[in-house]
């Protein structure tokens, strides 16, 4: 079997994992301490904020801006449902806006229309590892005097106009689940360059503390999402291991690139280095294709079977400017990428995939 995705763990995230069990501070300390420092030196913020997981960072990080009751955020309908969701825990509205169908990320030239007295931020999705089109977003931003709160859980590794991923809202949110391309188990990370942001989040995060996280006072609500040194430990680890990782997924695009016939494969903008967490293509052919993937035990993914404004307890926020991110769902899938894929495995994809798209499945 060829899987979707696979997380690579070797000794030295044993090691570590082992290290923090022998020193019996297992909960939030040192490691996770050094871990936010290596991270917000990776992307090039001066804070980081780990936590238990992207769900978890969404939450905070909007927390930490200040959405609440009766705020809008304008979302990309086409994401998965976390970046929905987080909005609904501040008791927030989404304001579904929809995606270009080249890049699946959120169309800069849809939002201005979408913004009213009560929209208080802007959440961009870097959807498959695609950074979002973030100079307008963000000119956008400025103009109406609204935040830009990223969601990066795909986009570890991804660059735009020479700028890390995430590095380029007022704060940005990761995700570390085993299928990203780095991994914690579970966890997450906000990273920012705002010092009112970080020490909110950094409050909300270990139950609403002040001044020392371990005393008793509490300023405000706040949550437990403290990531383990356990955790931080695996991604200490997984972080200096993440170029080499973004290298091959690049390099396996590439091959894809070149071999593929028949299918609209993803386009990387200009002046971006796309991380391709996912390597997603188009084809009318889906379910034929599928069949045959099954077949031959090649993993595949359909991300995402449903825009957002599909389901039940998002209905209410859909309207009629959405086709985008309805025909994607209906057309997308994605094959293989990651960075344990062997030639043979690139080779026995783009065969299956080539042979299902003789014929134009565009």
């Amino acid at each position: 079997m060829i899987p979707i995705a696979k997380p690579i763990l070797g000794e030295e995230e044993k090691k570590a994992v082992t290290t923090v069990l022998e020193s019996g501070i297992i909960a939030s300390g040192p490691k996770t301490q050094e871990f936010e420092k290596k991270f917000a030196q990776y992307v090039g913020t001066k804070y980081a904020i780990a936590t238990t997981s992207g769900t978890a960072t969404l939450h905070l990080g909007l927390l930490s801006i200040v959405v609440g009751k009766n705020d809008e955020v304008i979302v990309p309908s086409f994401s998965f449902i976390a970046s929905a969701n987080s909005i609904l825990f501040c008791d927030a509205r989404p304001v579904f806006c929809d995606v270009d169908p080249e890049t699946f990320n959120i169309d800069p030239e849809k939002i201005k229309k979408l913004i009213t007295k009560k929209t208080k931020a802007i959440m961009p999705v870097h959807l498959y590892g695609q950074p979002a089109d973030m100079k307008p977003i963000k000119e956008i931003a400025e103009e109406k005097d609204l935040l830009v709160i990223g969601d990066a859980a795909q986009g570890h590794g991804a660059k735009y106009q020479g700028g890390m991923v995430g590095s380029l809202g007022n704060l940005e949110c990761f995700s570390f689940y085993p299928t990203k391309n780095m991994t914690t188990g579970e966890g997450g990370m906000i990273t920012t360059n705002d010092k009112e942001i970080f020490e909110k989040a950094d409050s909300i995060r270990n139950h609403g503390r002040e001044k020392t996280k371990w005393g008793y006072e509490h300023g405000q609500i706040g949550y437990n999402y403290r990531m383990t040194d356990l955790s931080a430990a695996i991604g200490v680890e997984q972080l200096k291991k993440l170029p080499n990782f973004v290298k091959k997924r690049r390099e396996n695009a590439k091959f894809y690139n070149e071999k593929l016939k028949n299918v609209e494969k993803p386009r990387a903008m200009e002046n971006v280095e796309h991380s391709y967490h996912q390597y997603t293509i188009k084809t009318k052919e889906r379910k034929v294709l599928i069949e045959k993937l099954k077949e031959k035990q090649i993993g595949y993914g359909i991300y995402y079977p449903k825009p957002l404004h599909f389901y039940s307890h998002l209905k209410e926020y859909g309207h009629a400017d959405l086709k985008n991110s309805e025909r994607l769902a209906n057309e997308v899938i994605s094959i293989p990428v990651h960075p344990a894929l062997s030639l043979d495995d690139l080779e026995k994809v783009t065969r299956v995939v080539n042979e299902v798209c003789r014929h134009n499945c565009k």
